[in-house]
């Protein structure tokens, strides 16, 4: 192997023991999600320190086309630096080679980050946070659905077959029998992990028909974003070899639960190293209720980020633990905000209204930025809800439809402040083109109903 090769991360080097190197992909997260980049060879990337891709990808929708940004007057396609992170190279253990994966930052030619860059907007969050002496710490919880395989977009999205050649069953949350119904698929997906050095926390069955949820270890934001940057890869490449999907919509199945990207947040001390939720007697902190208050007050406009699509809106109905409103509660899966049983260490704050179709990036992001604005702003939240939150008229609370949620995120200074105000500017224009384009197409709804009815 080449010499660079002996500073790659543990699991990278066992993958590659007694092994030949053939081909490194170089990766980077788009708006989206989507990984976008170039394929080397190994030999190539070994004497190249970064490589370029326009950063006009930043600019293009989930259909493939581009916001108005691409086409503005006076805006010139220029190529980006792509650097490699080699922290983040890991597997590719579902191609047919000896492949790595590298995500890689982006800058401009004076190698200043590309500011609409989804990793390089968290990066200045989790900053923002160490600015003010904070280190903030995350665990995921990504929900998705094996379904059958489905290449025509006319048709509703099916259940996949389970090994007993019966459709995934519904309502069997927790179910170990469902969870062995889709036996092959996770022994897949557990194999790949351990190749790419991913520690899963648990896997269990939820409550719609083939829907599962894979929990993470509670660490880093950036390092757990990367992690579920590759896990969307490489669970949808553990389902294709089973004749099946993977998919991350957040309502791919109408009468089924929405999937959900729960977010758990704590704040620790830079100095000290303590939960600052939590006194020295294991009290509750101010700083503790103020996160809670921030997220209160700055996350409907940050739903447009949390929930970027017009499907995304479909997964806020009451029941199936969803979300509604912004309700916060101990223990209480009927709010937005959650606040799990946990030990004074482990005092932690969940943020349920984020959508497993968000990019990892942009939603640990936006969720930890709202968090920081009520720790400056001292925002004291609305009292405990300690019943059913969805009995109260919460729905409010919530942006109806993307067009609604993409007017509060444009009239939100702060988290633009935050999150980076130019990419405040392309995120919302490049959603706006996408819900403009979704307008213009006329739904089998529309057509049953309104055809010869009006």
């Amino acid at each position: 192997m080449a010499d660079w090769t002996d500073n790659l991360p543990e699991a990278a080097r066992d993958y590659l023991e007694g092994k030949r190197l053939d081909e490194v992909e170089c990766i980077i997260s788009d708006l989206p999600g989507i990984a976008r980049g170039k394929a080397l060879p190994a030999s190539k990337f070994a004497k190249q320190k970064h490589f370029h891709l326009p950063d006009s990808i930043f600019f293009q929708t989930i259909t493939g086309d581009w916001g108005e940004a691409a086409g503005e007057t006076g805006f010139i396609e220029q190529d980006m630096i792509l650097v490699p992170d080699m922290t983040t190279a890991s597997a590719a253990p579902w191609t047919g080679d000896w492949t790595l994966q590298v995500i890689h930052d982006a800058y401009d030619r004076d190698m200043k980050p590309i500011p609409f860059s989804p990793r390089n907007v968290l990066k200045r969050v989790v900053e923002a946070y160490a600015e003010r002496g904070l280190v903030p710490v995350v665990a995921p919880e990504m929900e998705f659905y094996l379904v059958a395989r489905n290449t025509d977009p006319g048709q509703a999205i099916q259940p996949m077959m389970g090994r007993s050649g019966r459709p995934a069953a519904a309502r069997q949350a927790y179910s170990m029998t469902a969870v062995d119904e889709f036996g092959p698929v996770i022994d897949d997906i557990y194999d790949f992990a351990e190749a790419q050095g991913f520690e899963i926390d648990g896997i269990t069955q939820e409550g719609g028909a083939g829907q599962l949820e894979i929990n993470l270890a509670h660490g880093d934001p950036i390092q757990l974003a990367d992690e579920v940057f590759y896990f969307k890869r490489l669970i949808r490449e553990a389902a294709m070899r089973h004749n099946c999907f993977a998919t991350f919509m957040a309502k791919p199945i109408a009468e089924e639960p929405g999937s959900a990207m729960h977010i758990h947040h704590s704040i620790l001390d830079s100095t000290t190293g303590k939960n600052v939720f939590s006194d020295d007697d294991g009290n509750e902190t101010d700083a503790f209720y103020h996160f809670i208050g921030g997220m209160q007050r700055h996350l409907p406009s940050a739903i447009a980020v949390l929930a970027p699509y017009v499907n995304s809106y479909r997964r806020y109905v009451k029941d199936h633990a969803a979300p509604i409103n912004l309700d916060w509660g101990r223990d209480n899966r009927t709010t937005g905000i959650r606040v799990p049983l946990a030990g004074p260490e482990a005092r932690r704050v969940e943020n349920r209204l984020a959508g497993m179709d968000c990019n990892p990036y942009l939603g640990i992001a936006v969720s930890l930025a709202c968090g920081l604005l009520g720790l400056e702003e001292q925002q004291m939240p609305e009292p405990e809800c300690k019943t059913d939150s969805y009995q109260g008229d919460g729905q409010a609370d919530v942006p109806p439809v993307l067009g609604d949620a993409l007017d509060l995120f444009d009239e939100a200074p702060e988290l633009h402040a935050l999150l980076g105000p130019e990419f405040a500017r392309v995120y919302s224009i490049v959603k706006r083109a996408e819900y403009e384009e979704f307008l213009q197409v006329i739904s089998p709804w529309e057509r049953e109903h309104l055809l010869l009815n009006v």
